[in-house]
């Protein structure tokens, strides 16, 4: 980890975004560094509700066996299915054998949905995350990811489009799991040429482990994320216009 863009951003963020929340990394690795293992309970069945831990200031490892639901599992790369009735646990269920979500009309259209994940196998052993300012030398972040409300995700969004030419070039907001939108999306869009932000944490059976009402998640790429540091302090960050906004989300206005 480039321990100078570590303290930048930190100096950069509570400059332009005051109180608001620092964001959590991950990193796919073969160590144990550092991070305790996660054994799924009935209370961190949910990936979203251990990553509560994480934004608190501890750092998490997760591997295969951390997992309580199989679309963890699957969206962090550890297997590679989901459990069999996915088409009808998406859209309107089985009488008698699974209660539907109805994110989705029909298992078919389920079906044709589930068709353009991009999945990926997991590269390492293990998935580390952490808060950003309690990064290492030897850690090497992936993905950046902001649990913001509003305002702050007003920012970001922004942020991530200064140097963007197209009106969407620098944020999607794929259909997904929770963990989808802050693991899975973010790191394919890692690996191309042209990575983008994931705006995220739409799935409703994962918001209930969400901290706060307001919030959704704005994951970014590092490389993408480095460059949004860089273009900070010559952004609308440096404006009135956005000078009101900061105060409010420090609460001073």
């Amino acid at each position: 980890m480039d321990m100078e863009l570590k303290q930048t951003f930190l100096a950069r963020w509570r400059k332009y975004f005051d109180s608001a929340d620092l964001p959590i990394t991950f990193e796919y690795t073969d160590h144990e560094r550092h991070a305790e293992a996660v054994v799924p309970t009935t209370e961190t069945k949910c990936l979203i509700a251990a990553l509560r831990g994480v934004r608190e200031g501890h750092a998490l490892r997760f591997s295969s066996r951390s997992f309580g639901c199989a679309s963890g599992r699957f969206y962090a790369g550890f297997s590679d299915r989901l459990r069999q009735d996915i088409t009808q646990f998406l859209s309107c269920g089985a009488e008698g054998k699974v209660e539907g979500e109805r994110y989705k009309k029909t298992p078919e259209l389920a079906a044709e949905v589930l068709k353009q994940v991009p999945w990926y196998e997991a590269p390492t052993s293990h998935l580390v995350f952490k808060r950003w300012d309690k990064l290492e030398v030897a850690d090497d972040p992936e993905v950046v990811i902001f649990f913001a409300t509003a305002d702050v995700l007003s920012g970001l969004f922004t942020l991530s489009g200064f140097d963007e030419a197209k009106l969407n070039g620098g944020v999607i907001v794929p259909f997904g799991s929770g963990c989808a939108s802050i693991i899975q999306y973010p790191y394919v869009e890692a690996k191309s040429n042209h990575p983008r932000a994931i705006i995220g944490m739409f799935d409703v059976s994962a918001r209930p482990y969400v901290v706060a009402a307001g919030e959704l998640t704005f994951s970014v790429p590092m490389t993408k994320f480095e460059t949004m540091v860089d273009n900070m302090d010559e952004s609308f960050l440096i404006t009135q216009s956005w000078d009101v906004i900061r105060r409010r989300i420090g609460g001073k206005g």
